[in-house]
């Protein structure tokens, strides 16, 4: 029998967050990223983790114990590691009217799965790297990867309603995950915690 190939998932939660939401699928984030994976794979590969890429939100209270409950819910399920990135906070002045507002931006997604799909590479921890995420920033590390490690495929698979031609023309193959690959790959509800604390999904991120 064949030895199965290796394969790291990359995975830009903003990014999928945002496709989820603008597919009309928003009813399904609460989302089993590693089943969701696993259903994407051939029978000769083999899944060796999960690295989901996120920032802490801020501004909004009810948004940020949202999020901590799904990402302590995937810590919970298993075979996820979770990096983060972080928020800046920059002062927004309206031109016409000079009022002036606190903007939330998130940074350092694109850069932390760029230093983990090369420390990865350099590493050999995979054959196949899958890259979630549609954003074209990633063009670069994936170009890296394809002319300094030509043994190793990289493949993209672009959440709903995210598609990058500059991320399709670098990967070795690009697909976009179906709303049935979505719809199929959801997290238990409860989630139950080492601890034995039940842990169930926002309101709304499941379909009733």
């Amino acid at each position: 029998m064949s030895k199965k190939q290796r394969l790291i998932a990359y995975i830009d939660g903003f990014n999928l967050y945002y496709g989820l939401r603008e597919a009309r699928l928003h009813k399904y984030r609460w989302l089993d990223l590693h089943g969701m994976c696993m259903s994407l794979l051939k029978p000769h590969q083999q899944l060796e983790l999960v690295r989901y890429f996120t920032s802490r939100v801020r501004g909004n209270p009810d948004t940020t114990n949202r999020q901590s409950l799904f990402v302590d819910a995937l810590i919970a399920h298993g075979g996820i590691e979770i990096d983060f990135g972080h928020f800046l906070s920059n002062l927004t002045r309206c031109h016409n009217c000079e009022h002036v507002w606190k903007k939330h931006e998130e940074k350092k997604t694109d850069v932390n799965i760029a230093v983990r799909l090369l420390e990865d590479a350099y590493d050999n921890r995979f054959d196949i790297a899958m890259v979630v995420s549609g954003d074209s920033d990633l063009e670069p590390p994936i170009k890296s990867i394809r002319d300094r490690f030509p043994d190793k495929h990289v493949f993209v698979a672009a959440p709903p309603s995210r598609w990058s031609a500059q991320l399709s023309k670098v990967a070795n193959r690009a697909f976009q995950i179906s709303p049935a690959t979505i719809r199929s790959n959801r997290l238990p509800n409860p989630v139950i915690t080492a601890d034995g604390i039940e842990l169930r999904p926002p309101e709304g991120w499941l379909p009733g």
